[in-house]
C-alpha cells in the first residue's frame, strides 16, 4: 500500500481527525451562511462566541478558554467590536481587567445563528437520517462529558498509562 492510501486510512478512521475535519467544515458553513446576515464576520471570530458568558468574560479568561494568546484575542475583539457584536467594559470587581459582553447587535447574531445551526441540523437529518443524526448528538454529549470530566494534560505529559 502506498503512504498517501495508509495515510487516508488512518485519517478516515481516527475519531480526533473525522471530529476536527467535521468541526472545521460545519463551522465553514455555518460562516458563509451567517455572512448574507454579517457581513466581515469570519471563522476566527466565531472561535469565542462559544467562551464568551452571557454576563461578560475576562479578556484573560476568555484567551485561556479559547486556548490562544491574550493579543490574539484583543485582536478579534476589537475587530468584533468594530462590526458592533462585542463590547468592552471595565470589569467591576477588577478596574485594572476588561470584560468582553455581548452588544444587542451581538445577541441578534448569536440567535441568528444558532437558528442556522438548527437548520443545518435538520439539513443532515432529512440526508442521514433522523435516527443517525439524534444518536450521534447524544454519542457526542457523552463524549464531551467524558472529556471534560479529564484534567487538561499540559505539555510534556502523556494521559496514556505508561
Amino acid at each position: 500500500m502506498s503512504f498517501e492510501k495508509d495515510l487516508l486510512q488512518a485519517k478516515r478512521g481516527n475519531l480526533g481527525q473525522l471530529l476536527f475535519r467535521c468541526s472545521r467544515l460545519l463551522n465553514e458553513q455555518g460562516v458563509s451562511r451567517i455572512q448574507s446576515f454579517f457581513p466581515g464576520v469570519r471563522a476566527s471570530h466565531t472561535s469565542l462566541l462559544p467562551h464568551i458568558d452571557l454576563e461578560g468574560t475576562r479578556m484573560v479568561e476568555l484567551a485561556r478558554r479559547a486556548g490562544i494568546s491574550k493579543q490574539a484575542v484583543g485582536q478579534l475583539v476589537q475587530e468584533m467590536e468594530g462590526l458592533g457584536l462585542l463590547v468592552r467594559s471595565p470589569d467591576p470587581e477588577d478596574g485594572r481587567a476588561w470584560r468582553v459582553s455581548f452588544s444587542e447587535l451581538g445577541r441578534q447574531a448569536l440567535l441568528q445563528g444558532l437558528a442556522q445551526l438548527r437548520q443545518m441540523q435538520q439539513e443532515m437529518k432529512m440526508a442521514l437520517g433522523r435516527e443517525r443524526v439524534e444518536r450521534l448528538v447524544e454519542d457526542l454529549g457523552c463524549l464531551l462529558d467524558y472529556l471534560e470530566s479529564k484534567p487538561a494534560v499540559t505539555q510534556g505529559e502523556s494521559s496514556v498509562p505508561g
